[in-house]
């Protein structure tokens, strides 16, 4: 009888023990989809704050721009003000393209492309970009082995009791670039 008791008393304190490590590994991971998150937005607040710098730089030199100002601006205000990881990544591609319109029309100024403030500028929103890929990348990663976590047995199962743990979102190119990034460039020289 005592042999029972002690096989019985075995088997529920290593039960205990793998729900509370599962559900703990859940927490870790949970928490570094959050961390990767919160990078992100840091590298976003960073870039907006150096964005209105830029626009004024470049607005000294194209007066007559302001459609594409203003695009800029209320790109940057669309990222600022994005809840969730897709509102995000869609307001990413609308202050992407603002950017590059106006990068365009910076290379209408050579003025402007010489100007000491304007560069540094540039390579710090260079930079910043860098960031957030980098960024992004680590999100992505947190996400898939959350959501391969939240999948996987016995995690499942812990996670259907406790019901805390959501699948994430991951921060995607859209359909329509992923086409153009599948396809090889067109490389041709004038003669």
């Amino acid at each position: 009888m005592l042999v029972v008791l002690l096989v019985i008393i075995a088997i529920v304190v290593i039960l205990i023990a793998a729900v509370w490590g599962t559900y703990n590994s859940l927490v870790k991971l949970d928490e570094r989809v959050n961390e990767a998150w919160s990078d992100i937005t840091v590298q976003l607040k960073y870039r907006a704050d150096l964005i209105p710098n830029l626009v004024e730089t470049v607005k000294g030199y194209a007066k007559h721009e302001k459609t594409a100002f203003d695009d800029v601006t209320k790109a940057r205000s669309a990222v600022m003000s994005a809840k969730s990881v897709n509102g995000a990544a869609e307001a990413e591609r609308s202050l992407q393209s603002a950017l590059s319109h106006l990068f365009a029309i910076a290379e209408a100024y050579p003025d402007l492309k010489a100007n000491t403030n304007y560069l540094q500028l540039q390579t710090q929103l260079q930079d910043v970009e860098d960031k957030i890929q980098a960024a992004r990348r680590f999100y992505n990663a947190g996400a898939k082995e959350l959501n391969t976590k939240i999948k996987l047995f016995p995690s499942n199962l812990i996670n259907q009791l406790v019901g805390h743990f959501k699948p994430r979102d991951y921060f995607e190119v859209p359909e329509a670039e992923q086409t153009q990034l599948e396809q090889a460039p067109t490389v041709k020289f004038d003669k």
